[in-house]
């Protein structure tokens, strides 16, 4: 029997080397909680120092990533089974090719293996052009995601309740595991509430990648409609293929309002956070969005575009932090009543900064995980269940 206080743990991504994709950062954020528990990690993919994968170039798909901040890794069963050699577990993070022969290396050597859903089919199609329109599109997507890695693993990590609900309806079998991506510490408000902030600008920012299912042009078009959109400092963080739109439209729209549209490094993320009053998230599609959580952690109010396809609106506290996604009008609306009442904004920050402290840290989602991984090693064990 393995002790399960130190289990040893190989995590299959595709790249590491970004940490302004969600998905890598994520990863890496876990592997360092796993190991402050006592766990050993191994870090498999592109960008890995130990165990690093070669970058596997698609034509077309490649360009398309990067513009996504994702590259592709190469199948290496010589890199496999080094890497696997010695562990108790492995977890597998994406659903193609580098993580499917992931999969069949540890089958091969007796591993037990788990997997993680973090790509969610409608980010894809949105990014695909007309074909997002073909009918069906989305559930073929999520279909064949089955078939290449999930019906083969008892286990999935999925960050949210919606996650898991959107997986049980395409027919996903597995044992569902709902645990957050969580945020780090360093995520704070700081000395926010120390400061003096009357008489300047409103902060309202918007974080994540620029892609269409992001919906950042509502937010430009709202903004455009809001009766004090020239008290409002507008900041978009992130990159992606929607940048040079983005920035065109404000031009067009925005004129006379102080606007910023670029990568942010996430080492200046909680610093910029910290400024914020507002943290609009109009996306359309998302899984989690890690990113509402720490503009929450650093005393961001947010207002969330509810959809069917998105997460995130479940952290909304109070309807004000609410609207129905894609219409410009109702944004603007909330936007205009969050700057009317600063005395019950103040009150709000304080209370969206404590209640995600509370329920969604990193270290409670990290020891989370380390159980479903336990368990899963547990099946696999002569004589259990």
């Amino acid at each position: 029997m393995r002790d399960p206080d130190r289990l040893t743990l190989a995590l299959v991504l595709d790249s590491f080397g970004n940490r302004g994709n969600g998905t890598s950062n994520s990863a890496i954020q876990y592997a360092q909680g796993l190991e402050a528990l006592g766990h050993r990690v191994r870090l498999v993919g592109v960008g890995s120092t130990d165990y690093p994968a070669r970058v596997h170039r698609i034509p077309l798909v490649s360009c398309v990533a990067a513009r996504q901040q994702m590259s592709f890794a190469r199948a290496d069963p010589e890199l496999f089974r080094r890497a696997f050699t010695g562990v108790d577990l492995v977890h597998i993070y994406e659903p193609f090719a580098f993580g499917r022969a992931a999969l069949e290396q540890a089958r091969s050597m007796g591993i037990p293996v788990t997997a993680g859903f973090h790509i969610q089919p409608e980010n894809i199609t949105y990014s695909a052009g007309p074909l997002r329109w073909l009918p069906g599109v989305d559930t073929a997507i999520y279909r064949l995601f089955r078939f290449w890695l999930y019906d083969h693993v008892g286990h999935i990590h999925v960050p949210t309740q919606l996650t898991a609900d959107l997986l049980r309806s395409h027919g996903y079998k597995a044992r569902m595991h709902v645990i957050s991506n969580g945020y780090q510490p360093r995520f704070n408000p700081g000395d926010r509430y120390e400061r003096q902030r009357s008489g300047r600008l409103i902060q309202v920012v918007a974080s994540g990648r620029l892609a269409r299912e992001k919906d950042h042009l509502t937010l430009i078009r709202a903004l455009a409609l809001c009766r004090n959109k020239y008290r409002i400092r507008l900041t978009i963080a992130g990159t992606g293929p929607m940048e040079r739109r983005l920035k065109a439209e404000a031009a067009r729209q925005l004129g006379g309002m102080q606007v910023s549209i670029g990568f942010h490094q996430n080492a200046t993320m909680p610093e910029l956070l910290r400024q914020v009053d507002l943290l609009v998230h109009p996306s359309i599609a998302d899984l989690e969005s890690v990113g509402v959580l720490e503009g929450m952690a650093c005393g961001a109010v947010p207002i969330i575009a509810q959809s069917d396809l998105s997460a995130a609106g479940h952290f909304a506290l109070t309807q004000h932090s609410l609207f129905p996604v894609g219409k410009a009008q109702a944004l603007a609306a909330q936007i205009d009543w969050w700057i009317d009442h600063p005395d019950v904004f103040a009150v709000w920050s304080r209370r969206y900064a404590e209640h995600t402290k509370e329920h969604y840290s990193l270290d409670a989602s990290v020891r989370a995980f380390a159980q479903m991984a336990v368990q899963a090693v547990n099946d696999q064990e002569p004589g259990q269940v």
